[in-house]
Protein backbone atom coordinates (compact mmCIF):
# COMPACT_ATOMS: atom_id res chain seq x y z
CA UNK A 1 0.00 0.00 0.00
CA UNK A 2 2.73 2.46 0.94
CA UNK A 3 4.48 1.60 -2.35
CA UNK A 4 1.40 2.66 -4.35
CA UNK A 5 1.13 5.94 -2.44
CA UNK A 6 4.84 6.70 -2.89
CA UNK A 7 4.81 5.81 -6.60
CA UNK A 8 1.71 7.97 -7.12
CA UNK A 9 3.36 10.86 -5.30
CA UNK A 10 6.55 10.46 -7.33
CA UNK A 11 4.54 10.40 -10.58
CA UNK A 12 2.70 13.61 -9.59
CA UNK A 13 5.98 15.33 -8.68
CA UNK A 14 7.53 14.34 -12.01
CA UNK A 15 4.55 15.66 -13.94
CA UNK A 16 4.56 18.96 -12.10
CA UNK A 17 8.31 19.33 -12.61
CA UNK A 18 7.80 18.97 -16.37
CA UNK A 19 4.85 21.35 -16.52
CA UNK A 20 5.46 24.64 -18.29
CA UNK A 21 4.74 27.63 -16.11
CA UNK A 22 4.73 30.27 -18.85
CA UNK A 23 4.12 33.94 -18.45
CA UNK A 24 5.92 36.76 -16.78
CA UNK A 25 4.29 36.78 -13.33
CA UNK A 26 2.67 34.24 -11.08
CA UNK A 27 3.00 31.29 -13.45
CA UNK A 28 0.02 32.33 -15.59
CA UNK A 29 0.01 30.61 -18.93
CA UNK A 30 0.25 32.73 -22.05
CA UNK A 31 -2.30 32.24 -24.78
CA UNK A 32 -1.26 31.96 -28.41
CA UNK A 33 -3.32 31.92 -31.54
CA UNK A 34 -2.63 29.55 -34.42
CA UNK A 35 -4.52 29.58 -37.71
CA UNK A 36 -6.86 26.60 -37.94
CA UNK A 37 -6.82 25.19 -41.47
CA UNK A 38 -9.10 22.74 -43.26
CA UNK A 39 -8.04 19.73 -45.30
CA UNK A 40 -9.67 16.65 -46.79
CA UNK A 41 -9.31 13.03 -45.71
CA UNK A 42 -11.52 10.39 -47.31
CA UNK A 43 -14.17 12.95 -48.23
CA UNK A 44 -14.36 14.40 -44.71
CA UNK A 45 -13.18 17.80 -43.49
CA UNK A 46 -10.32 17.64 -41.01
CA UNK A 47 -8.63 20.49 -39.16
CA UNK A 48 -4.92 21.08 -38.69
CA UNK A 49 -2.31 23.65 -37.80
CA UNK A 50 0.99 24.28 -39.57
CA UNK A 51 3.91 24.88 -37.24
CA UNK A 52 7.09 24.10 -39.20
CA UNK A 53 8.16 23.79 -42.86
CA UNK A 54 11.47 22.67 -44.38
CA UNK A 55 11.16 25.15 -47.29
CA UNK A 56 11.80 28.83 -46.45
CA UNK A 57 9.37 30.29 -49.03
CA UNK A 58 6.55 27.98 -47.99
CA UNK A 59 7.27 28.62 -44.30
CA UNK A 60 6.93 32.34 -44.99
CA UNK A 61 3.69 31.84 -46.93
CA UNK A 62 2.25 29.68 -44.12
CA UNK A 63 3.58 31.98 -41.36
CA UNK A 64 5.34 28.94 -39.88
CA UNK A 65 8.80 28.25 -38.54
CA UNK A 66 11.45 27.59 -41.15
CA UNK A 67 12.88 24.24 -40.08
CA UNK A 68 15.33 22.96 -42.73
CA UNK A 69 16.27 19.91 -40.63
CA UNK A 70 12.82 18.45 -41.27
CA UNK A 71 14.11 17.57 -44.74
CA UNK A 72 16.52 15.14 -43.04
CA UNK A 73 13.48 12.88 -42.53
CA UNK A 74 13.14 12.31 -46.30
CA UNK A 75 14.50 8.83 -47.09
CA UNK A 76 16.70 8.04 -50.04
CA UNK A 77 14.52 7.16 -53.00
CA UNK A 78 13.66 4.77 -54.39
CA UNK A 79 13.05 3.09 -51.08
CA UNK A 80 11.75 -0.46 -50.72
CA UNK A 81 7.93 -0.51 -50.34
CA UNK A 82 8.08 -2.15 -46.92
CA UNK A 83 10.39 0.49 -45.45
CA UNK A 84 8.29 2.76 -43.24
CA UNK A 85 9.30 6.31 -42.47
CA UNK A 86 8.00 8.96 -40.10
CA UNK A 87 6.60 10.83 -43.11
CA UNK A 88 3.05 10.54 -44.39
CA UNK A 89 1.78 11.97 -47.69
CA UNK A 90 0.03 15.31 -48.09
CA UNK A 91 -1.24 16.44 -51.48
CA UNK A 92 -1.17 20.15 -52.26
CA UNK A 93 -2.69 22.12 -55.15
CA UNK A 94 -0.37 25.10 -55.68
CA UNK A 95 -2.14 26.38 -58.80
CA UNK A 96 -5.28 27.20 -56.80
CA UNK A 97 -7.62 24.65 -58.39
CA UNK A 98 -8.46 23.44 -54.91
CA UNK A 99 -8.32 25.36 -51.64
CA UNK A 100 -7.73 22.35 -49.35
CA UNK A 101 -4.88 19.90 -49.12
CA UNK A 102 -5.56 16.18 -48.88
CA UNK A 103 -4.09 14.08 -46.08
CA UNK A 104 -3.39 10.38 -46.58
CA UNK A 105 -4.15 9.60 -42.92
CA UNK A 106 -5.48 11.18 -39.76
CA UNK A 107 -5.55 10.04 -36.14
CA UNK A 108 -8.66 7.95 -35.56
CA UNK A 109 -10.12 9.17 -33.32
CA UNK A 110 -8.28 12.46 -32.88
CA UNK A 111 -6.52 12.55 -29.53
CA UNK A 112 -4.84 10.11 -27.20
CA UNK A 113 -7.21 7.25 -28.07
CA UNK A 114 -6.13 7.16 -31.72
CA UNK A 115 -5.79 3.67 -33.16
CA UNK A 116 -4.26 4.74 -36.50
CA UNK A 117 -0.64 3.54 -36.55
CA UNK A 118 -0.07 5.15 -39.99
CA UNK A 119 -0.74 8.74 -38.88
CA UNK A 120 2.17 11.10 -38.46
CA UNK A 121 2.06 14.91 -38.15
CA UNK A 122 5.10 15.07 -40.46
CA UNK A 123 4.12 15.21 -44.10
CA UNK A 124 6.07 14.84 -47.33
CA UNK A 125 4.44 17.16 -49.84
CA UNK A 126 3.21 15.92 -53.20
CA UNK A 127 2.13 18.54 -55.73
CA UNK A 128 -1.02 17.79 -57.71
CA UNK A 129 -1.52 19.72 -60.96
CA UNK A 130 -4.46 19.43 -63.32
CA UNK A 131 -3.50 18.92 -66.95
CA UNK A 132 -6.56 20.97 -68.00
CA UNK A 133 -7.65 23.48 -65.36
CA UNK A 134 -11.10 23.65 -66.96
CA UNK A 135 -11.72 20.01 -65.93
CA UNK A 136 -10.68 20.55 -62.29
CA UNK A 137 -12.97 19.50 -59.47
CA UNK A 138 -12.38 18.92 -55.76
CA UNK A 139 -10.42 15.79 -55.01
CA UNK A 140 -11.26 14.91 -51.42
CA UNK A 141 -9.23 11.75 -50.79
CA UNK A 142 -5.93 10.15 -51.68
CA UNK A 143 -7.86 7.51 -53.64
CA UNK A 144 -9.59 10.21 -55.73
CA UNK A 145 -6.23 11.82 -56.49
CA UNK A 146 -4.67 8.52 -57.55
CA UNK A 147 -7.74 7.71 -59.68
CA UNK A 148 -7.48 11.13 -61.38
CA UNK A 149 -3.81 10.38 -62.10
CA UNK A 150 -4.72 6.97 -63.56
CA UNK A 151 -7.26 8.72 -65.83
CA UNK A 152 -4.58 11.13 -67.03
CA UNK A 153 -6.31 14.17 -65.51
CA UNK A 154 -3.55 15.21 -63.07
CA UNK A 155 0.15 14.85 -62.52
CA UNK A 156 1.57 14.14 -59.08
CA UNK A 157 5.09 15.27 -58.27
CA UNK A 158 6.91 14.32 -55.07
CA UNK A 159 8.85 17.16 -53.48
CA UNK A 160 11.44 17.12 -50.70
CA UNK A 161 9.37 19.57 -48.65
CA UNK A 162 8.43 18.34 -45.19
CA UNK A 163 5.76 20.08 -43.15
CA UNK A 164 4.73 19.61 -39.54
CA UNK A 165 0.94 19.83 -39.57
CA UNK A 166 -0.74 18.11 -36.64
CA UNK A 167 -4.40 17.21 -37.13
CA UNK A 168 -6.46 18.67 -34.29
CA UNK A 169 -9.91 18.19 -32.81
CA UNK A 170 -12.89 19.62 -34.66
CA UNK A 171 -13.91 23.00 -33.24
CA UNK A 172 -17.10 23.09 -31.17
CA UNK A 173 -20.16 23.93 -33.20
CA UNK A 174 -18.71 22.81 -36.51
Amino acid sequence: MIYKVLSGLLFTLLLSACAYQGGEKGGHQEMVSLPLLKAWHNGETVFYITTDVSDRALAKAENANYAPRLADAVPNYPKPPRVKTVLERVYAFPNGEQDRNVFASVPTPVGYQSENSHYSPLWLMYVVAWKEESTAYDLTSEEAILDAEDQGLVTITRTNIVVNCPVVTKPKGY
